[in-house]
């Protein structure tokens, strides 16, 4: 704990960090908050499915765009952009009484303008820390993000049930707001500026590093989706006994990344720490007892934050400075996809075997995630005694002879 002590005592860290996970609070938020309030509109659980599908096929399809975007305007530019059209899409989406179509229109909306905040927080990191301490930033941020998907799903669902969705939605709006000037107006996001990518949009996927990140990021999400259907089926749809298990599963993976966050990462960190993941969602599929599958996921969620860490540090290492952004936002745009896909084949499982299809769906994805990782191990870059940060621009300078 000594090291992430000297981490926050490193000028701005402490305060980007804040200023990022309540820009970022939102996103445990909105896919409840959505849902409660079009199902109470329209009384239909299909309809919000569709509403949500939308706003998470914008998000899925805006990620690298805008994240891209940020070197051609200037982060503070296309944030202010974003979060202005993104709150207005919400708050109408809340206020309006209109057909599915439209609430469908003004999720995609939504989607399409959800601020890259986390693109841009990854990539002000490494002009924030030294070398050695852009791995445990790394981790420590991917630990303290478990913050966001324990205490926001809770919020919005106390908020919804108890003082009303509409009410839900606008306070999604009021953090999203707040928490984006926050980020937005901190110095180091003005200070940080991303040169202009001067290559094809999709071209940094060519590189094996981010192609792997966005693959197992898509595998390991999937996963995390797969563990929560199941816990909500196994639990009576989202009983007390649902959140505490989910809770855990949270606890696991923050208790993992701040103890592993300090270990050097090698080529094989990732297979193990995925490893880790699968043994636990392999077990659980022994026994539904709420004890049991407290400690199975405690172990599985051990991994996982260590395992994004590791997908965030080799991304850095491995693209020039100006591609950082959109290469996030394509690992960002694999995880929804993933959370998607885990969902709908955990959802086909429980309706066909019940709650247990699907921790097998949960640990066939981690399995995997394991085993590509294991067969691409020449792929991952060696950073245990190499810079993280990302590789320098450069260009040709005209010179006077």
């Amino acid at each position: 704990m000594a090291g992430y002590r000297e981490l926050l005592r490193t000028p701005g860290v402490a305060r980007i960090m804040a200023a990022q996970l309540t820009a970022r609070f939102p996103n445990g938020m909105i896919s409840l908050g959505i849902l409660l309030h079009i199902e109470h509109v329209t009384g239909s659980y299909g309809a919000a499915g569709l509403v949500l599908a939308a706003t998470s096929v914008g998000q899925a399809i805006s990620g690298p765009v805008t994240s891209r975007w940020m070197g051609i305007w200037g982060m503070r530019r296309v944030l202010t952009i974003t979060l202005v059209i993104c709150s207005i899409a919400i708050t109408a989406v809340a206020l309006a009484e209109t057909v599915v179509p439209v609430y469908m229109a003004l999720g995609l909306i939504a989607g399409l303008a959800w601020p890259p905040v986390q693109s841009a927080v990854r990539t002000i990191y490494p002009k924030m820390v030294n070398s050695r301490q852009l791995t445990p930033l790394f981790s420590f941020d991917a630990s303290l993000q478990e913050v966001i998907w324990i205490v926001a799903p809770v919020v919005i669902t106390v908020v919804a049930t108890q003082v009303g969705t509409v009410q839900a939605l606008l306070l999604i709006v009021a953090i999203l707001l707040s928490g984006g000037a926050w980020f937005i107006l901190s110095p180091e996001v003005g200070r940080v500026r991303i040169p202009r990518s001067r290559r094809r949009l999709g071209k940094v996927l060519a590189k094996p590093p981010v192609l792997l990140a966005t693959v197992i990021g898509f595998l390991l999400i999937g996963a995390c989706a797969a563990v929560e259907a199941g816990v909500v089926a196994t639990f009576d749809h989202g009983g007390l006994e649902a959140g505490i298990v989910l809770a855990i599963f949270s606890i696991g993976s923050l208790a993992g990344g701040l103890s592993f966050g300090h270990i050097p990462i090698g080529p094989w960190a990732m297979a193990r720490r995925l490893a880790i993941v699968t043994v636990g969602l392999s077990l659980t599929v022994v026994s539904l007892n709420i004890f049991w599958l407290g400690g199975t996921l405690f172990v599985a969620g051990i991994g996982i934050a260590p395992a994004l860490a590791v997908l965030f540090a080799m991304t850095s290492a491995s693209v020039k400075f100006s591609e950082t952004p959109e290469a996030y936002g394509w690992i960002g745009t694999g995880q929804l996809i993933g959370a998607a896909a885990g969902s709908a084949v955990a959802g086909f499982l429980i309706d066909g075997i019940g709650p247990e299809g699907a921790y097998w769906a949960a640990a066939g994805f981690a399995l995997v995630g394991t085993v590509v990782a294991v067969a691409c191990v020449r792929a991952f870059p060696d950073l245990r005694h190499r810079d993280p940060s990302p590789l320098p621009d450069t260009e040709p300078v005209a010179t006077i002879t």
